[in-house]
């Protein structure tokens, strides 16, 4: 079956919001796959709930955006903007992490996670954002992130080792408001 717009009218709509706790379990369960099947996530054991809570809350602690995607009235994907560098120089550069539920990739779920994300990123007055893909092979991430106005700034060759092979880190960039036009307010 092609994805054209029979297909589409198919699928419910997908609602973007903020995450909230009782959605823990869920972006563990996305997030165990995406560490055990994936090289998004340069971890090798998937964390547990109590350590996706503490860590959501310290993203939410920081002043950063963390959401979901519901379809259905279940998450099936998440994403979220965190400090790139803890050095306060850095303080209006943001990294992004967006996940999607296995088998919802390539259904726009990522697409408007990320747009809300950066538009919530924007509004906060963060002037640039930074993806950090793992994998110089995951054409959807790097795809996904080039259609939202990332630039490729760099890869970092063999950065990391997983599932027995050498694994790159693709940089790409993409500036927030007036990017580097005007000085901060920050």
């Amino acid at each position: 079956m092609t994805d054209g717009p029979d297909r589409a009218r198919e699928r419910s709509a997908v609602t973007i919001r903020a995450s909230e706790e009782a959605d823990v379990a869920a972006i563990t369960a996305i997030y165990h796959h995406h560490v055990l099947h994936g090289a998004a996530s340069f971890e090798i054991e998937p964390p547990d709930a109590a350590e996706i809570a503490r860590r959501r809350r310290a993203v939410l602690d920081g002043g950063y955006p963390y959401l979901v995607a519901e379809q259905d009235g279940r998450v099936v994907g998440y994403a979220y903007a965190s400090a790139y560098r803890p050095r306060p120089a850095y303080r209006n550069t943001i990294e992004n992490s967006v996940y999607v539920e296995p088998g919802r990739e390539r259904q726009g779920i990522g697409r408007v996670l990320l747009a809300a994300l950066l538009d919530a990123c924007e509004r906060l007055g963060f002037r640039q954002v930074v993806a950090v893909i793992g994998d110089s092979g995951h054409e959807a991430s790097i795809g996904l992130h080039r259609a939202l106005g990332f630039r490729m700034v760099g890869t970092l060759r063999s950065a990391g080792f997983k599932f027995g092979r050498w694994i790159d880190i693709v940089l790409m960039q993409r500036a927030l408001g007036p990017g580097d036009e005007t000085p901060p307010s920050r």
